[in-house]
């Protein structure tokens, strides 16, 4: 981010639509394995998995042991907060309703992130801009989903309350992130999955008995695969990046650009269709994006003069 002009840089624009792209595509991996696997079970694959990736990726290097050592009680409390708890939650939640409104109530996450950091840190205050930017951003997702979201709005009023939980979580998630600052974001990325499988490894082994569960097929063990290394081990080292240099809210503008995403990859893969209101949406969610930026403000104001 520039500090001078609070714009968002290019590099992070780009990190910022590569991460929507990965996680936009976690949807598509979750929605077919949790029909296969228990979401406990689920959870834990994804985050071990990823976290075995990243270990034999960096075998031991950037000092990881030593800070995963020295800082193991953070770890743990990032992995609760932006994995264990959101991803169980998500999981759950998503068995009983549509993905539209499941992205909508998950897309809250900017607008959570913004209030405990006006609560909680110096020099990311609440402004106007991120607010009416959220706003619009959440308008754009109702008019890209459709009436189908709306309709969606029938899910049991738990199911609602654990997917907004998880967009909490993810809020005080990103806060708390802000401390590995300094920190190589693969080192990060690693030791918040290390922590969150230490977490979830006995809830699994207590409630889901994974020994008593069926072998899942093939292409089921090939689709979590995908999720655990594209969807969360290379999607954390660039969340972590973004935290780090343009900071907390910013980087959860990333949860406007899932859906989008998934709905352009059924585009381009599956040969959906896209209509007038899904561009529209995309406009609105575009420019909700660009208000928080702040490029369009001072767009306008240089016209202005």
């Amino acid at each position: 981010m520039d500090k001078n002009n609070n714009v968002i840089s290019i590099m992070t624009w780009v990190l910022l639509l590569t991460l929507g792209l990965l996680w936009g595509g976690s949807f598509f991996f979750a929605r077919m394995a949790v029909e296969h696997v228990p979401p406990l079970t689920l959870v834990f694959l994804r985050v071990f998995l990823a976290a075995v990736a990243l270990h034999l990726y960096l075998r031991g290097k950037r000092d990881l042991y030593t800070i995963l050592a020295q800082r193991w009680r953070a770890f743990l409390m990032l992995g609760l907060l932006n994995n264990a708890i959101p991803f169980t939650l998500l999981f759950f939640g998503q068995r009983q309703m549509g993905a539209g409104l499941a992205s909508i109530l998950n897309a809250t996450t900017p607008i959570w992130t913004v209030i405990i950091a006006n609560m909680v840190t110096d020099d990311e205050k609440m402004t106007v801009p991120k607010i009416v930017g959220c706003l619009l951003g959440l308008a754009g997702m109702l008019l890209l989903i459709g009436p189908s979201a709306i309709s969606g709005f029938g899910a049991p009023v738990w199911a609602q309350l654990a997917i907004i939980l998880a967009a909490i979580s993810y809020g005080f998630a990103v806060i708390y992130a802000k401390r590995f600052k300094g920190t190589p974001p693969v080192v990060t990325a690693t030791g918040q999955l290390t922590a969150s499988s230490l977490i979830m490894l006995p809830v699994i082994l207590l409630l889901d008995q994974p020994w008593t569960l069926e072998m899942p097929p093939v292409r089921i063990l090939l689709v979590i695969l995908s999720l655990a290394v594209l969807s969360t081990s290379i999607a954390y080292i660039l969340y972590f990046r973004i935290v780090s240099s343009a900071g907390a809210t910013n980087a959860s503008l990333v949860t406007l650009l899932v859906p989008p995403s998934a709905i352009l990859l059924g585009v381009i893969f599956l040969g959906e269709r896209m209509t007038l209101l899904s561009l529209g949406g995309l406009a609105l969610i575009g420019l909700g994006l660009l208000t928080i930026d702040g490029r369009l403000l001072k767009f306008l104001n240089i016209h202005r003069i």
